[in-house]
């Protein structure tokens, strides 16, 4: 095991693992170079901590692991990258140069820039969205034109599916449109891909009522308030009323104010679900919404007759601004 202890070269890694081994004892790596290196090694963060909670691996067994995840290979230039990158070296894009790729148009960045998320088009190709479309079914066990099969116990009373390495959802992480447009909202290159699951969400029938999530925010609502990019993108053609993404617009704008006028001892989130409004956002298959991480957000109830099938994943650069503290 002494080969593939050494195998990989990152330190950051040996000291992530160290922390969760003995979190008291060990210093914590900032928030924004564990998600780094965590999506430069391909690795989902719930998995990641759950094998390493679960399995109290040795650093040895915890690398292999890591190969294991990848299918047993890593290969050098993705580390190499992943390495300089960490030691604050300037690396460009993933997918190479992006000058000539199309991303988001003006008009798409003025809309961002008011509300808060923007349709990237054609963020990947139709062919490429259904292929990851079919994939999903696949994994669930269910038939596209069935709807009897839509309702099986695979998917439990959840929209999550936890299918996270399928070669058609890898190579949509890939997509040059997508890093693109990312940059342009970032305003740098050097991004990485979060490993997210994907999402089935069926029509509302008796027995089966849409689960959430509702109205929440993923991040901190103590200041000071920061970028961060949320991203899903829709596999199949999502109508309004189809169990959409859902958001408030432009609530990144007045977050501030909005906290402020919450009455004292009234919980926040709460407030939010009886005061505030989402808005569904259709799309067609292959595009992409891209939201800010502070809009108020969740998914909707499908009262339509198709199902509504996602891959989630979000790009951050190496070293970002964030809020240490957890405030909810």
């Amino acid at each position: 095991m002494a080969e593939v202890a050494t195998r990989l070269g990152i330190e950051e890694l040996r000291a992530y693992w160290a922390s969760q081994r003995a979190p008291r004892s060990a210093k914590s790596l900032p928030q924004d170079v564990v998600k780094t290196l965590l999506a430069g090694l391909r690795l989902n963060v719930l998995e990641t901590l759950r094998y390493l909670h679960h399995e109290q691996p040795s650093y040895a067994e915890f690398e292999a692991w890591v190969i294991e995840r990848n299918g047993g290979e890593l290969k050098e230039a993705s580390l190499d990258r992943l390495r300089r990158a960490l030691a604050g070296e300037s690396v460009g894009a993933e997918v190479g140069h992006l000058d000539d790729v199309e991303g988001l148009s003006a008009d798409d960045l003025t809309h961002w820039d008011e509300h808060g998320y923007v349709i990237l088009r054609n963020a990947i190709s139709p062919e490429a969205a259904e292929t990851a479309e079919l994939a999903i079914y696949d994994f669930l066990g269910m038939d596209r034109d069935d709807p009897a099969s839509w309702y099986r116990t695979s998917l439990g009373h959840s929209i999550w599916v936890p299918l996270l390495r399928h070669p058609a959802l890898v190579a949509n992480r890939l997509s040059p449109r997508i890093h693109k447009a990312h940059a342009q909202l970032w305003g740098r290159e050097d991004l990485w891909v979060t490993i997210d699951q994907g999402g089935f969400n069926p029509p509302e029938r008796e027995g089966w009522r849409f689960p959430g999530p509702h109205l929440h925010w993923d991040a901190t609502l103590a200041e000071p308030h920061c970028l961060e990019l949320q991203g899903i993108v829709y596999l199949a053609d999502v109508a309004e009323d189809q169990g959409a993404f859902s958001c408030v617009p432009g609530f990144h704008r007045t977050l501030k104010q909005w906290l402020q006028s919450v009455p004292m001892g009234v919980n926040v989130h709460d407030h939010a679900k009886r005061t505030l409004t989402m808005k569904p956002v259709a799309a067609k298959r292959g595009d992409m919404i891209i939201w800010h991480h502070l809009l108020p957000h969740g998914s909707s109830p499908n009262r339509a007759e198709r199902p509504r099938v996602v891959q989630y994943m979000s790009l951050r650069p190496t070293r970002f601004a964030y809020t240490e503290q957890w405030k909810s």
